[in-house]
Protein backbone atom coordinates (compact mmCIF):
# COMPACT_ATOMS: atom_id res chain seq x y z
CA UNK A 1 0.00 0.00 0.00
CA UNK A 2 2.74 2.62 0.77
CA UNK A 3 4.68 1.77 -2.22
CA UNK A 4 1.88 2.46 -4.13
CA UNK A 5 1.16 6.24 -2.48
CA UNK A 6 4.70 6.87 -3.33
CA UNK A 7 4.22 5.61 -6.93
CA UNK A 8 1.19 7.29 -7.67
CA UNK A 9 2.50 10.37 -6.07
CA UNK A 10 5.84 9.79 -8.33
CA UNK A 11 3.82 9.94 -11.64
CA UNK A 12 2.08 12.40 -10.44
CA UNK A 13 5.07 14.91 -9.83
CA UNK A 14 6.55 13.25 -12.97
CA UNK A 15 3.38 14.17 -15.52
CA UNK A 16 3.17 17.87 -13.68
CA UNK A 17 6.84 18.64 -14.59
CA UNK A 18 6.10 17.75 -17.83
CA UNK A 19 3.17 20.18 -18.18
CA UNK A 20 5.25 22.98 -16.26
CA UNK A 21 7.75 21.90 -19.29
CA UNK A 22 5.60 22.12 -22.02
CA UNK A 23 4.34 25.83 -20.26
CA UNK A 24 8.05 27.06 -20.55
CA UNK A 25 9.07 25.20 -23.99
CA UNK A 26 5.66 27.04 -26.08
CA UNK A 27 7.03 30.46 -25.46
CA UNK A 28 10.69 29.55 -26.30
CA UNK A 29 9.52 27.51 -29.84
CA UNK A 30 7.40 30.31 -30.74
CA UNK A 31 9.97 32.78 -30.10
CA UNK A 32 12.75 30.49 -32.05
CA UNK A 33 9.85 29.73 -35.03
CA UNK A 34 9.68 33.80 -35.09
CA UNK A 35 13.40 34.12 -35.64
CA UNK A 36 14.14 31.23 -38.55
CA UNK A 37 10.65 32.92 -39.84
CA UNK A 38 12.16 36.57 -40.23
CA UNK A 39 15.54 34.93 -41.29
CA UNK A 40 13.88 33.36 -44.00
CA UNK A 41 11.95 36.61 -45.17
CA UNK A 42 15.37 38.50 -44.54
CA UNK A 43 17.33 36.05 -46.66
CA UNK A 44 14.52 35.73 -49.44
CA UNK A 45 14.70 39.76 -49.56
CA UNK A 46 18.45 40.21 -49.69
CA UNK A 47 18.30 37.07 -52.56
CA UNK A 48 16.13 38.97 -54.51
CA UNK A 49 17.80 42.71 -54.66
CA UNK A 50 21.23 40.45 -55.21
CA UNK A 51 18.88 38.92 -58.19
CA UNK A 52 17.56 42.29 -59.33
CA UNK A 53 20.50 44.06 -59.06
CA UNK A 54 22.58 41.53 -61.14
CA UNK A 55 20.02 41.60 -63.76
CA UNK A 56 20.45 45.67 -63.74
CA UNK A 57 23.74 45.63 -64.44
CA UNK A 58 23.04 43.16 -67.21
CA UNK A 59 20.59 45.51 -68.85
Amino acid sequence: MISYGLGMGRILLIIAAIIAALFLIGPLMGLVFGLVKWGLIIGAVALGVMFLSKWAKRT
